[in-house]
């Protein structure tokens, strides 16, 4: 377990922020998930120290954190070493307003004193600009607001506001609330409206969580996954992050920094995919929405891996030089260089994340003939550039090869577009995209078989192994009792396996030889030794991933091979969707485990 981030994140769909083991806000980017961070301590910051909203109570001995049952409601407890003892509350107001999700871009942070007396100091330290500007408090009677060039945070508080701008210690005698939002006043009670929204978005978390499908076996964890996931999700436009942060390493010193807070095609797949099983098809139709959007605007029919949660904003990558980075490690990276790459299992992950819609009778809104035919679009790009040269989903900068999850994903396309036609009655692009689909997969089989490895190789030419290798059944391209699939499964869990836990491939790339496990490897590993008949090595590799969260139950991007520890971005949709899928699939059954009491 990592104690480097051991990070809780809470959220609404328009805003996030992530939280320490002591109740700091480290990470919260402004106005939305992709924003300027306006507390960004969690990669370093400016002198004097900033990027960070905390409480600090004088001789603090002991914190402890957890979130209020099926929430995304966090309280932090803090004790010092004269018995006193005081509760920090945080949230990201979210509830059902006049027909509408109220999700505003505001934090509301309530403060209880338990028992004792509790000397604290309140430090509120945003900075503007990716830690250039420092902003100064504008003191007003029972707020202050912080000004930078494209907004304005205003900090309003029932507290003595010369404490807070002074950052003064003072005795917290009594309740306190803190509410940091747009430069508006409060025309009620703060402490009434802040208890409201809590209350409010409590009970709108549990009646989401009471609404999921969830598995007999894991159930707290598979919540927190959902949870996590839904935090991930900009609803405004329905674009899907792939995590919450920026340029934490996915080793230590191994510059491998990315900028996660996009919405990647496939990943996006991926989290509707797990939220689906879960019976959550919000996400799904949002999605939906936002793929319309995306497709209408490339006219070529050619797409890019990854978009901006708003469509059309740009994704030029640059560094942020005034933060030095997740434990002084930088770069930090703004932008993602991989929406210049060629990447072309996208168009099959944009028909299968859309699929659910034709074959779903609980959708309001079913597919119809439309989308189908704008899947069609995104079809004939699959088959145009299914043995094209690409980066693969790995996204290597500096080589291109015709790989086989790319193809494999153009003929998943191929074949999900013949089952939708199949479902709206049109004979003829039935017949059609099964013919494309059997095309594809003849081919692929005639290079992707590596006789002399006894496996499926990664590409066309100097075929190695890889992890992505292990989805060719899950996605149905070939039988799980298929005797290659089943050597690919043991080939790959002999040669790729490190300390317990799976890398994405063995071989150097752009930046030399991976120090690090890809989490969802082993996750997609435990799910194909299933396939393969080998349930409970299966379910020793899920327990063992489970041992992997955070104390808020939270999975990043990567593991270390010699500590495991965790690293790369958090939370990572990928290895919360692995928990969830996994989970699904390994778990006893309610009637197995319930009504029969085995």
């Amino acid at each position: 377990m990592s104690s480097s981030l051991d990070l809780a994140a809470i959220g609404n769909g328009t805003i996030a922020a992530l939280i320490d083991a002591n109740g700091r806000i480290a990470w919260c980017c402004w106005p939305r998930i992709d924003g300027d961070p306006v507390f960004s301590s969690l990669l370093g910051g400016t002198e004097p120290e900033a990027g960070f909203f905390e409480v600090r109570l004088e001789g603090q001995v002991k914190a402890t954190r957890r979130y209020q049952r099926n929430s995304a409601i966090v309280e932090t407890v803090l004790e010092d070493d004269q018995g006193g003892k005081l509760r920090v509350v945080d949230f990201a107001p979210r509830f059902k307003l006049y027909d509408r999700i109220y999700r505003p871009a505001m934090l509301v942070r309530r403060i209880e004193p338990i028992a004792g007396t509790c000397r604290v100091t309140v430090r509120l330290r945003p900075h503007f600009g990716w830690g250039q500007q420092r902003p100064k408090p504008v003191r007003g009677s029972n707020h202050m607001r912080f000004s930078g060039d494209d907004f304005t945070l205003r900090a309003t508080t029932d507290l003595p506001i010369v404490y807070v701008t002074e950052e003064r210690p003072f005795v917290l005698s009594k309740a306190a609330t803190l509410v940091l939002g747009p430069d508006e006043p409060f025309a009620s009670s703060l402490a009434d409206t802040a208890r409201g929204f809590e209350e409010k978005t409590r009970d709108y978390w549990a009646e989401w969580v009471r609404y999921l499908s969830i598995p007999y076996e894991w159930q707290d964890a598979v919540i927190r996954a959902a949870i996590s996931l839904k935090l991930c999700a900009y609803e405004e436009t329905g674009g899907i992050v792939a995590a919450l942060t920026t340029s934490i390493p996915e080793a230590p010193h191994s510059i491998r920094n990315w900028d996660y807070r996009h919405c990647w095609l496939r990943d996006s797949y991926f989290t509707v995919r797990a939220l689906n099983l879960l019976g959550a098809t919000r996400t799904m139709e949002d999605y939906i929405r936002y793929l319309t959007t995306v497709i209408a605007a490339e006219p070529s029919g050619r797409l890019a891996p990854v978009y901006s949660i708003v469509p059309g904003a740009p994704l030029e990558e640059h560094f942020a030089t005034a933060l030095p980075g997740f434990q002084g490690m930088g770069p930090v990276r703004v932008g993602n260089q991989a929406a210049e790459q060629v990447q072309n299992d996208g168009y099959g992950h944009v028909v299968l994340a859309a699929a659910q819609m034709f074959f779903d009778e609980r959708l309001p809104g079913r597919g119809d003939r439309a989308l189908f035919e704008l899947l069609e679009r995104v079809g004939a790009r699959a088959v145009e550039f299914a043995f094209e040269p690409d980066a693969g989903l790995w996204e290597l900068r500096g080589r291109r090869r015709v790989h086989t999850f790319s193809a494999v994903m153009s003929w998943a396309a191929c074949d999900r577009l013949s089952r939708i036609a199949r479902v709206l009655d049109i004979p003829e692009r039935t017949a059609f995209w099964s013919e494309q689909a059997n095309e594809i997969r003849t081919r692929i089989l005639a290079f992707a078989w590596n006789e002399e490895m006894g496996s499926f190789v990664d590409a066309q030419e100097e075929g190695q192994l890889d992890a992505s290798l292990l989805l060719l059944a899950e996605l149905g391209f070939v039988r799980p009792d298929d005797p290659r699939y089943v050597a690919t499964v043991e080939t790959i869990g002999r040669e790729l396996k490190r300390n317990g836990y799976l890398m994405r491939y063995a071989g150097e790339d752009d930046f030399g030889v991976p120090e690090t496990s890809f989490t969802i490897c082993s996750f997609w590993y435990a799910g194909a030794l299933d396939l393969i008949g080998r349930r409970e090595e299966a379910r020793e590799m899920f327990t063992s991933l489970l041992a992997r969260r955070n104390e808020a139950g939270l999975l990043s991007e990567d593991i270390d091979n010699r500590t495991l520890e965790l690293w790369g971005n958090i939370p990572q949709t990928y290895s919360m969707v692995g928990l969830i899928d996994t989970a699904m699939r390994l778990s006893k059954t309610w009637e197995e485990a319930f009504w029969r009491g085995s």
